[in-house]
């Protein structure tokens, strides 16, 4: 104990000052790798803690009671009304002390960063949620163009798709596969995450049920030489277009609900090859959080780590005349502010 108290800067028989388990110090979370082992990681600046360990370490430092801490996000999601107060505790204290040569602590330029949750049970996607972006894939004058401009979230539906987690979501600079003779797009989007199950919420509750936010890259399939869809449903085929394999790259980090912007309103920027693509902001959105939330949950119950994509703003490989899409060695960024900047390079597939 003595050593340990000497570590970190603890004088001998010194009486320790209580550490805060309020949310003074920002932090966001991550799941990594480091050393061969996959953690879950409370992100300070440029540094990672190693949760659990960094747990222990405290506990012992400052003589708190054992706690139990769940070691994959999910479950650290499910138990966060539990662990939070010892996670404010872990940032407060950690913030400020010297933890050169720490086996807990990495340079999270040093680790591999891993999608934040792997893998949620629902991943929920909405479709033309910023009315620039509908405007972009919509014929002027046309019929769709005409509703986007005027919908009202509050007397109409949105749109959604479904994406398979286990099979779409990669992890942050993980490649995407592109498929022969397809025009592939960029679409940067905020991701919310689940943080209690939610069946039949309402607006004014919905906030309640959010967890963090996140990235997610809803990469698209705007069509390409195929079989066509059958003659018994016109339209697009969603699955095809939407739920590629690899199609739903995810990360780098998730912030917690408590250190976001309130109102939940996040600068979006997505580059193709360093060159900017996208530039929009979720308070543009036509079905903002709330709504969305409403929604969903009048329809299935959505789970801790569920992971809802709120849509792209305008600026899409489909949108510009003439259209631009990607080819293998190009390089998508995504940066939302407060959160990180999730990197997908385009591979060619293999043959």
């Amino acid at each position: 104990m003595l050593v340990v108290a000497i570590a970190w800067g603890v004088a001998p028989g010194a009486q320790r000052a209580p550490i805060a388990e309020t949310p003074d110090t920002p932090f966001k979370l991550a799941t990594f790798e480091a050393a061969g082992k996959v953690r879950v990681g409370l992100v300070l600046g440029s540094r990672v803690l190693d949760i659990a360990a960094a747990n222990d370490a405290l506990s012992k430092t400052a003589g708190l009671a054992p706690l139990q801490m769940p070691d994959e996000m999910r479950g650290l999601i499910e138990a966060y009304d539990r662990v939070k107060p010892r996670l404010y505790q872990i940032a407060n204290f950690y913030k400020g002390a010297k933890t050169d040569g720490a086996s807990f602590v990495f340079d999270v330029s040093n680790v591999a960063i891993k999608a934040p949750i792997k893998y949620p049970y629902n991943v929920l996607a909405i479709a033309a949620n910023y009315r620039l972006h509908a405007g972009e894939m919509f014929a002027p004058g046309s019929p769709q163009q005409k509703a986007a401009e005027e919908a009202d979230p509050d007397k109409e539906d949105p749109v959604f798709f479904a994406k398979s987690p286990r099979s779409c979501i990669i992890d942050p600079d993980d490649p995407f596969f592109m498929p022969p003779s397809r025009n592939i797009d960029w679409e940067g989007e905020l991701a919310i995450v689940i943080g209690k199950p939610a069946l039949n919420i309402t607006e004014p509750q919905a906030h309640g049920y959010v967890f963090g936010y996140s990235i997610m890259y809803d990469v698209s399939d705007r069509g390409g030489p195929g079989r066509p869809l059958t003659a018994m449903f016109p339209g697009p085929n969603w699955f095809r277009g939407k739920s590629r394999d690899r199609s739903a790259p995810f990360g780098p980090f998730i912030l917690p609900k408590e250190f976001a912007p309130s109102p939940p309103h996040f600068h979006i920027i997505t580059k193709v090859n360093g060159v900017v693509k996208q530039d929009g902001n979720t308070k543009n959105l036509i079905w903002d959080e709330a709504h969305m939330i409403r929604f969903l949950s009048s329809i299935l119950t959505l789970y801790p780590g569920d992971v809802i994509s709120t849509g792209t703003p305008d600026g899409v490989g489909a949108g510009r005349k003439p259209p631009e899409f990607l080819k293998a060695g190009d390089v998508v960024t995504i940066e939302i502010e407060g959160i990180g900047t999730l990197r997908t390079p385009m591979a060619a597939a293999a043959k």
